[in-house]
């Protein structure tokens, strides 16, 4: 019987754990995906990992989400035919291997002109940033990554938590 629900404990975990660590990031916090925003000063800062989520919200429509596959491109604002383009007004990646990655909005001159798009770099599991100089003291980083990532693992600790006390009781 114990062995049992030592069993279940191990399974609910193993089924939680990739939850519990992942976060989900809504690019531009409040501003969402639009033009003349600065994508790049946003990804300042945050440590994206495998098995996170990009969501970017804007009205359906009025813009779209381009996966480019190079920097080149991506710094040029190519619209590759190939390229896969999101385009619900709610679109949600889940970062799935490490490596750079590379996000424009392929509608008119959104990328060129207003500068809407977005690069970052996805670290495997255990791996970390280089180091980077301290901010000023003025500058205070926003807080939309720390505290996704400290109320899942909060979230799944205490699901962990009542699943082991369910347990107990039985």
């Amino acid at each position: 019987m114990a062995n049992s629900n030592l069993f279940i404990i191990l399974v609910i975990l193993a089924i939680s754990l990739p939850s519990i660590l992942a976060t989900d990031y809504v690019v531009g916090d409040a501003t969402g995906w639009t033009i003349k925003f600065d994508y790049q000063k946003w990804a300042e800062g945050k440590e994206f990992r495998v098995g996170d989520k990009l969501i970017f919200n804007y009205p359906q429509g009025a813009h779209n989400v381009m996966r480019i596959t190079d920097a080149t491109s991506f710094q040029q604002c190519v619209k590759s035919a190939s390229a896969s383009t999101l385009s619900s007004g709610s679109d949600e990646i889940i970062l799935s291997s490490p490596g750079k990655k590379w996000y424009i909005c392929g509608v008119g001159q959104h990328c060129e002109v207003g500068n809407q798009k977005l690069a970052i770099t996805v670290l495997a599991e255990g791996e970390t940033l280089p180091p980077v100089s301290a901010p000023s003291p003025s500058t205070t980083p926003p807080p939309s990554a720390a505290t996704a990532r400290t109320a899942s693992l909060f979230y799944g600790f205490m699901a962990v938590v009542a699943a082991f006390v369910g347990i107990l009781m039985v």
